[in-house]
């Protein structure tokens, strides 16, 4: 009986476009998820784009080196303590210190 009440007021709700409001939010919700999430998405690559000879970065995996070299979709790490050398893809980097940044005073 409690179901028949509301499912009866959800539809003259709607019919009569009280509710209709409250039906779209979590449309519009879902949609501005999406679209700040793109963006996101777009300025991280616009930053892994612009890594460069001397940054320090640190991957997925938690590797922490100098770049030296760089690729179409890699990069080439200086990596300490015994300063070898690995190629890891520019997607894993998840974290960029520029050196200059750290000299400027604040």
């Amino acid at each position: 009986m409690m179901n028949n009440a509301i499912s009866m007021f959800l539809f003259q709700g709607a019919a009569g476009g009280g509710l209709g409001i409250f039906l779209l939010l979590p449309l519009l919700f879902i949609f501005a998820t999406f679209y700040f999430q793109q963006r996101k998405t777009k300025r991280w690559q616009e930053v892994l784009n612009s890594v460069k000879n001397g940054d320090r970065v640190t991957t997925s995996g938690g590797i922490r080196g100098l770049v030296i070299a760089l690729k179409d979709d890699a990069v080439h790490l200086r990596v300490p303590p015994d300063n070898l050398r690995l190629e890891v893809a520019k997607a894993s980097i998840t974290s960029i210190n520029r050196e200059e940044e750290e000299k400027k005073p604040s």
